[in-house]
């Protein structure tokens, strides 16, 4: 502000200034430097506002192989995708830059994007890949090594995943066999992170350092195993953004396929926002792992940030539809059902209004024996 006035100040006693031969009104001066400020100021102010703490994760499996519509995504609603992705509202950066940044405190580009492609099916590589390539995406594909080594039509060959991996495509982990970590013990969780390690290392000369669970299934137990397994970060498969407060060892992906890829949806679910949340329960995902759990099992959490609307937070069960909702006192909220959860998966989406048409989303996949 001294330098400013300083300026200012220096230049009211003369009408026109002479810089290197050139005279320059003194209005026309000041008034340069006035939007040379205010210029620095503009930048300072858009530089806070595109800085987010929070990105969204998306997550295919197929491409272009309609006879397994759950996890295909078309090569229609992959280049819809890759346009909106284009449309230059957004910032696609690879996974593990995204962990890093996040997670460790730093802000994002607002709108960031992350690719995942889990089971590296052959339509990756001959369908999806030439497309995110030709568009400059980062992806990351997570790896199941008995697919690779069974020469699987359906699968990639490890050939095809040097060639990806040295195009600068991340690869992950994802156990041997696409375990049922959930229904494994510890030794034989402990043996396929071991061997697919060695695989990777044979095959590729590196251990990957991102996991991705199959079919989204974990405990507590299993979460502190891969923690504990020095992995970077590991992804499940329920719903939501990532914020600057999530558990790096089981993060939300936005799952993609033919029912679930339409552009409408595309367009909201890259859109989302982190809904922070503190004293979630049940606090293990894995029903029954907490001594004489009910069924269905309390849940409810409490909002960690201040929001207006709470009024129009609304929850929704993957087998019974829209839940009830209790709120007790300013920031605890229930949620009810009186639907038994049934044996497998099941999940729970819970969206808030949020700024400019997006929505605040947490979600939560739970897994009854």
């Amino acid at each position: 502000m001294y330098q400013v006035r300083f300026v200012y100040w220096n230049l009211l006693g003369e009408t026109n200034m002479s810089f290197g031969g050139l005279s320059i009104n003194k209005t026309t001066l000041i008034f340069g430097i006035f939007i040379f400020f205010v210029e620095l100021s503009y930048q300072g102010l858009r530089t806070t506002v595109l800085a987010s703490p929070s990105a969204v994760v998306l997550m295919y499996h197929r491409f272009g192989e309609g006879e397994y519509p759950s996890t295909n995504t078309t090569v229609e609603q992959l280049d819809g995708h890759i346009k909106e992705l284009l449309s230059g509202q957004y910032k696609i950066l690879p996974v593990p830059e995204i962990v890093e940044r996040l997670l460790d405190g730093e802000a994002l580009p607002s709108k960031t994007i992350g690719i995942t492609i889990d089971d590296a099916y052959r339509s990756v590589y001959e369908v999806a890949w030439p497309k995110f390539k030709a568009a400059n995406l980062p992806i990351t594909i997570f790896v199941s090594t008995a697919h690779i080594d069974s020469s699987s039509r359906r699968h990639m060959s490890w050939g095809q995943l040097r060639d990806l991996a040295e195009q600068g495509v991340t690869i992950g982990h994802h156990t041997v066999s696409h375990l049922h970590m959930i229904a494994a013990s510890r030794e034989l969780i402990d043996k396929e992170l071991t061997e697919a390690y060695s695989r990777f290392e044979e095959e590729l000369g590196f251990r990957p350092r991102v996991f991705s669970y199959p079919y989204g299934e974990a405990s507590l137990a299993i979460i502190k195993q891969i923690r504990d397994f020095g992995f970077d970060a590991a992804f499940g498969q329920h719903s939501g953004a990532i914020g600057n407060k999530s558990d790096r060892f089981y993060l939300p992906r936005f799952s993609m396929n033919e029912s679930y890829g339409g552009l409408d949806r595309f367009r909201l679910v890259i859109n989302a926002l982190p809904l922070p949340l503190t004293d979630v329960t049940p606090v293990d995902p894995l029903l029954g792992a907490e001594l004489q759990t009910p069924n269905p099992p309390p849940m409810g959490f409490t909002m960690a940030e201040h929001y207006k609307n709470l009024e129009k937070l609304a929850c929704f069960l993957s087998h019974a539809g829209r839940a009830e909702i209790e709120r007790l006192g300013h920031s605890r909220f229930e949620v009810r059902t009186s639907q038994p959860f049934p044996k497998g998966r099941t999940r729970l989406n819970c969206t808030l209004p949020g700024p400019d048409r997006r929505w605040h989303w947490y979600g939560r996949q739970f897994y009854r024996p």
